[in-house]
């Protein structure tokens, strides 16, 4: 296994991520399954395990809980999240945080992180009322927190307006990070500011929940060409391997030959060179079907509405890739007023585009696939349900 050091601590660069457990025809967690695939992993020299309120409906963190009790304390790290995303009527961080303790059955947590802090979610972990991060800085100093940290899927520059807010208290960042998303998602200048802040990155969706498992028949063959013996996740593995920052893979493991590959792929580090870093990039290119806005930024000045098309053109991008909910997420923080739907399509834009872009009726498209996916506030609505429900049949 590869360790890197994270302040005099040796912790594998390869963790567990729990929120794609398998499970069985019912939808409940395969508990069996999954402490084989610890088994597996603390043989490996895995274990750090990785945790949060939405992971499986809220039944993630009682079942990785109860399988790590039958190893030594001392022997794993366990990490969870404050889910201040989610929408909610108020937010208790002292509720929330004893009832992960009781449900992961543990007394302090190694690794804390608050949960996807970006365009939305920075106003309420910042809202004096609800006092999160004071109650967090408090759990750290009493042992009950060993290092706290934040994840993100936000735009790079609400990462460096979190780091400008609570950088100081942040001893990790955890963000997406893969070979797609290192221009798709400008991982690689989050990267580089994180670096330049003294943080170490905590890497998520490294295969983009598997969709970098699976190449083209063209692409795959390029990639054989160089490491014939590299398997297509693997070349994934290789690559963050190679990127400087990176001290934690989180792997959303689905079974006990994924968990017996990626530990594979860890044993050893095989940084790729510049020759491979570029093929993998050009394939990334592929994979795109991108709208070719430069963010040279002509377009804006002349949009009666304000609308920031660049940023709004690069979302759609992405979504034209993957209808991921995070994306979802960041468009809804946005002012009704500043949303795609908000374009009287006058078309000033595409008049000024050196791409000549038909920006209005990218737009559309962007606001189209919008419609079609779940809002957020629905989505953590029903998460508040489930947890209801689970608390009610707990007390019968």
């Amino acid at each position: 296994m590869i360790y890197t050091d994270f302040k005099g601590m040796q912790l594998p660069l390869l963790g567990f991520g729990t929120m794609r457990m398998p499970t069985r025809g019912d939808g409940s967690i395969d508990e069996k399954h999954v402490a084989q695939m610890v088994r597996a992993a603390m043989d490996s020299g895995v274990n750090y395990f990785d945790t949060a309120v939405p992971y499986h409906d809220g039944l993630a963190e009682v079942s990785i809980g109860k399988i790590l009790r039958d190893y030594p304390r001392d022997s794993w790290y366990l990490a969870d999240k404050f889910p201040g995303h989610q929408i909610m009527s108020s937010y208790d961080p002292a509720e929330i945080f004893e009832e992960q303790l009781r449900k992961c059955g543990v007394e302090y947590f190694d690794f804390y992180l608050l949960h996807n802090v970006y365009e939305k979610s920075i106003q309420t972990y910042m809202d004096p009322k609800w006092g999160i991060l004071d109650y967090f800085r408090e759990q750290k100093r009493l042992g009950r927190i060993k290092h706290l940290g934040f994840s993100t899927h936000g735009r790079l520059d609400n990462l460096r307006e979190v780091l400008d807010l609570i950088g100081d208290d942040m001893e990790f960042c955890q963000i997406q990070l893969n070979w797609l998303d290192w221009t798709l998602q400008e991982a690689a200048e989050k990267v580089r500011l994180l670096i330049e802040r003294g943080i170490p990155v905590w890497v998520m969706e490294p295969l983009r929940g598997g969709k970098l498992c699976q190449l083209d028949e063209a692409s795959a063959a390029k990639l054989k060409a160089l490491r014939p013996e590299e398997s297509i996740p693997g070349w994934g593995f290789r690559f963050l391997q190679t990127v400087k920052g990176v001290q934690m893979v989180l792997s959303g493991m689905s079974n006990l030959q994924q968990m017996q590959e990626n530990a594979a792929s860890f044993a050893e580090r095989k940084k790729l060179n510049q020759q491979e870093i570029d093929t993998l990039l050009e394939i990334a290119e592929t994979l795109k079907d991108s709208v070719p806005c430069t963010a040279c930024r002509y377009c804006t000045p002349h949009c009666p509405m304000g609308l920031d098309i660049p940023m709004l053109l690069a979302t759609y991008n992405e979504l034209r890739v993957e209808k991921a909910l995070n994306i979802g997420m960041r468009m809804e923080a946005l002012p009704q007023n500043k949303q795609p739907t908000a374009c009287i399509r006058c078309g000033r834009c595409s008049r000024m585009c050196p791409q000549h872009i038909n920006i209005p009726k990218e737009l559309k498209g962007l606001a189209d696939k919008m419609s079609e996916m779940p809002k957020w506030a629905d989505v953590c609505r029903q998460r508040e349900e489930i947890k209801a429900r689970q608390k009610a049949e707990a007390a019968k």
